[in-house]
């Protein structure tokens, strides 16, 4: 009976530990595996862009005057020296204060003393030459019948010669005080002259310089302007760029001639796209949160036909992608494999259904994926997303998908 007592103790007892120990054994976690593989892998730069004319033709007026209300609307077609965009009429003159009214009274009258100086002064300068003149015929048929000598032919000839200037020079000097006196008349044309004469030929007619569309009208309705005020611009809807204002640590890692992506656009699909310049200096813009940055222009050109971006104009914004380093065929681990080590790259390689923390050599990285230097190998299956639950030499099983 004694025996058989410890048997039974000896059974619970051993049963308890069984169960204990059925309890206390690891249980394989659930982890998504990822494999390690070859594949091409590019390292982009994203960025808010505006697309604008590469060529804007800026219509200015060519002198002071009224521009008549604008024949135009925007995003009408225009077709070079052909079209009319604007009609400006000159400015009319000014009106006279009574002083200088009188200053212009004074000037007329001045010039027209002179005017009649200068006709008192040309009628003596041709009875001058008509008196030389008729002595040298004179002299001339005495001298053919040997009356005079010699000297006084040429003397008279000389004579006839210097009178015809003088008389060349009363002409000239007649003509050159009739325009001062028409000059100083023109200062009392007041703009009540100007209106009255109504001519259908007032007015400046500015052509179109290029051909495109209207981009802008600075003002449709009528109104004086300045001599080189703006009135429209015109471009070429058909040869677009895109400007990008990238942080100067991202643009340094630009190389010329990047390509690139544009999305978000509006249209159907995605557009290809290519740095064509790179500013050489920055300039500093302040960011909604108040803190200064350093950024670099640049600007791209599209290298799909006008016809695949349909709709899309001036001054649109879309969303570019900008190529800094591809390679067609790279060895890439997902960046939620990965995890820091002290001062390295590390993730846990799944090897006979237990982890193994596995030392990487990472590369270029992207958002998504990251360039395997060293660590692993083609084919490897890595934990995504280990967090802190697993350790080395933890026993793993693949989590189905859902």
């Amino acid at each position: 009976m004694h025996i058989a007592r410890m048997v039974v103790t000896l059974g619970l007892l051993g049963g308890a530990v069984a169960a204990f120990a059925w309890a206390m054994r690891p249980v394989p976690l659930d982890v998504d595996l990822v494999t390690v593989a070859r594949a091409p892998m590019a390292v982009t730069v994203a960025a808010e862009g505006i697309t604008r004319v590469r060529e804007p033709w800026t219509v200015s007026a060519p002198l002071t005057g009224t521009v008549a209300r604008s024949p135009l609307q925007v995003g009408d077609r225009v077709v070079a020296g052909q079209t009319v965009v604007a009609v400006i009429e000159p400015a009319a003159p000014a009106l006279l204060d009574a002083r200088s009214r009188s200053q212009a009274e004074a000037a007329v009258a001045e010039a027209e003393a002179a005017v009649r100086l200068s006709e008192v002064n040309l009628e003596r300068a041709r009875a001058d030459f008509d008196y030389a003149d008729g002595q040298l015929t004179r002299t001339r048929e005495l001298a053919a019948r040997g009356i005079v000598a010699q000297s006084a032919l040429e003397a008279s000839q000389q004579l006839q010669a210097t009178r015809a200037a003088a008389r060349d020079s009363a002409e000239f000097e007649l003509a050159l005080q009739r325009a001062t006196l028409a000059r100083a008349k023109a200062l009392l044309v007041g703009p009540e002259a100007a209106l009255a004469e109504g001519s259908s030929e007032c007015c400046v007619q500015i052509l179109a310089p290029h051909s495109g569309r209207v981009l802008s009208i600075v003002d449709e309705s009528a109104r004086l302007v300045q001599a080189g005020s703006p009135l429209l611009t015109i471009g070429d809807l058909s040869d677009l760029e895109i400007e990008v204002d990238l942080l100067s640590a991202d643009a340094v890692r630009v190389p010329p001639g990047a390509a690139a992506e544009v999305e978000r656009w509006g249209g159907p699909g995605i557009l290809r796209a290519q740095v064509r310049r790179i500013d050489p200096a920055a300039f500093t813009r302040v960011s909604a949160l108040g803190i200064e940055e350093q950024r670099v222009r640049l600007r791209l050109e599209f290298l799909d036909p006008p016809e695949t971006r349909a709709g899309l104009g001036d001054r649109f914004r879309v969303y570019v992608r900008i190529v800094v380093w591809s390679a067609p065929d790279v060895l890439q681990v997902p960046v939620a494999a990965l995890f820091r080590q002290g001062d390295s790259w590390a993730t846990f390689r799944e090897i006979g259904g237990r982890a193994v923390l596995t030392e990487v050599q990472i590369g270029q990285m992207t958002g998504i994926v990251a360039e395997v230097l060293g660590g692993l190998a083609p084919g490897d299956r890595v934990v995504a997303y280990p967090g802190n639950r697993i350790s080395a030499g933890a026993e793993l099983v693949a989590r189905l998908a859902p």
